[in-house]
């Protein structure tokens, strides 16, 4: 079997989705402390879901479970460990709906599951897993939050959570009143020579 020749249309990756269980911590540390501009929320009865820019066509996002508290757990960078990472999905950017159609005919024509195209309003989407069961998402935004000089907390396309944390409501009003501190996990950064990697 051949598949189309041409590329899909890729511009960089959509979000990277992860859990936290204490979404107002995150934004004070994602917005406050790293600067990255919050770009849309979702709020359910089940689950919020924040999405934070790095750049241009480039956010990772976060999902915060009511009545669910995961198990986590914290290592150094780059340090291999038993436990699952704390990682929901990596959902890839696409141009448009005309691109996104076309990976989902891809994907088909490759004999891989995919969803339908789901829509989640400010973004529309398929599913599918990668050969690890990893699981992936192509987007595209229908409404673009990412690279705009002015973007109003009060568009309910894109901030859609009924009941924010107190983060979002204090940048609504002008600012942070506070941010998290952290900590290097184990120590495994205290000495400068733990990051240098040397040719074998």
């Amino acid at each position: 079997m051949m598949l189309n020749p041409n590329r899909p249309r890729w511009r960089g990756v959509n979000h990277l989705a992860l859990v936290t269980d204490d979404m107002d911590a995150t934004v004070r540390f994602y917005a406050g402390v790293l600067g990255a501009r919050l770009v849309a929320t979702v709020g359910t009865p089940t689950f919020r879901h924040y999405f934070f820019e790095f750049g241009t066509n480039s956010t990772v996002a976060f999902f915060e479970y009511r009545d669910v508290a995961p198990d986590s757990f914290a290592k150094p960078a780059g340090i291999p460990v038993p436990e699952a990472a704390q990682f929901d999905h990596l959902s890839f950017d696409l141009a448009d709906e005309e691109a996104l159609l076309d990976l989902r005919e891809r994907l088909k024509n490759a004999n891989c599951e995919v969803t339908d195209v789901v829509d989640h309003g400010f973004i529309k989407s398929i599913y599918f897993t990668d050969p690890n069961g990893i699981a992936l998402e192509a987007s595209y935004w229908t409404v673009d939050p990412t690279g705009h000089a002015e973007l109003s907390l009060e568009d309910r396309r894109l901030f859609g959570d009924p009941d924010p944390v107190p983060a979002v409501r204090e940048i609504a009003a002008g600012g942070l009143q506070r941010v998290p501190a952290t900590k290097l996990v184990d120590g495994f950064t205290k000495k400068a020579e733990d990051w240098v990697v040397r040719p074998q």
